[in-house]
């Protein structure tokens, strides 16, 4: 058994990053951390050292040095380059507005991409790279993900209609990356070992997505936990914004990490 951690250093970790990662190391599951630093424009050294203190003075360890995306380019080409093979991948050149502008109807990640350069052939330099979501159901055929924990348990499985609507055709890579969370995210869980996923709710709606990619790559399955959100007075999930809920402002006001973890209910 093995779960993960994996912030982005692009900010001080909440209260809501405490939870996930009390979380998750409280599976007992051997618990690994990673580091998502894809986006260098927004990642910081001083974020990073600040997690790696954070979850030190939360009394959490990991036996192994974190991973780092942005030293796994090579594996996430060679993911792109095998779906590319299966011919399930295409170039995009529409921008935000355009599709903002050509949506039919929102979905789990803001407006449904409506296919606009599916069929057009575009050269892929300077574009981003899509899914074709319906060819790789009905290559893939009917699947399912497994979820564990208090929140959600039971076997999901996929409905390729309710997915094309929810999702529309993903970006597997974007122009300025070279990758996009959702494939990093399942390349790496496979590359790390990880049985157990622990997240929090907000990523249930794309986790049928990541089982596709997992049988399209031929990678394992774990089982996933979804956990609650932990809100502000106004209902709102915790951002790294907010400062008042920051570890590290915590940490100066004297409160303590069995403190923290009576906060956020465990």
């Amino acid at each position: 058994m093995r779960t993960r951690f994996a912030p982005s250093p692009t900010g001080r970790l909440h209260l809501g990053h405490a939870f996930s990662a009390l979380v998750a190391a409280g599976t007992g599951a051997e618990f690994i951390l990673r580091i998502e630093d894809l986006d260098a424009t927004r990642c910081r050294p001083a974020y990073e050292a600040g997690i790696l203190d954070d979850l030190a003075w939360l009394g959490l360890t990991w036996p192994h040095p974190p991973l780092r995306q942005s030293t796994r380019a090579p594996a996430y080409a060679a993911a792109l380059a095998r779906l590319r093979a299966l011919r399930l991948l295409y170039a995009c050149r529409c921008t935000r507005r355009d599709i903002a502008l050509s949506a039919p109807q929102e979905g789990a990640e803001g407006p449904v991409y409506p296919g606009t350069c599916r069929g057009l052939f575009l050269p892929e330099d300077g574009a981003a790279l899509r899914l074709d979501l319906r060819a790789a159901l009905a290559l893939a055929g009917p699947l399912a993900w497994q979820e564990i924990g208090p929140w959600h348990a039971g076997l999901r499985p996929i409905d390729p209609e309710q997915l094309a609507a929810e999702l529309g055709d993903p970006v597997l890579a974007r122009k300025d990356l070279g990758t996009s969370y959702h494939l990093a995210v399942v390349v790496d869980d496979a590359a790390q070992g990880i049985t157990h996923v622990v997240r929090g709710e907000d990523l249930r709606p794309v986790t049928p997505l990541h089982r596709l990619l997992q049988a399209l790559l031929d990678l394992p399955a774990p089982l996933w936990l979804h956990h609650r959100l932990i809100r502000d007075e106004t209902g709102r999930r915790l951002a790294k914004r907010d400062d008042a809920r920051a570890l590290a402002t915590l940490r100066a006001e004297g409160v303590t990490p069995a403190e923290v973890r009576a906060m956020v209910g465990l």
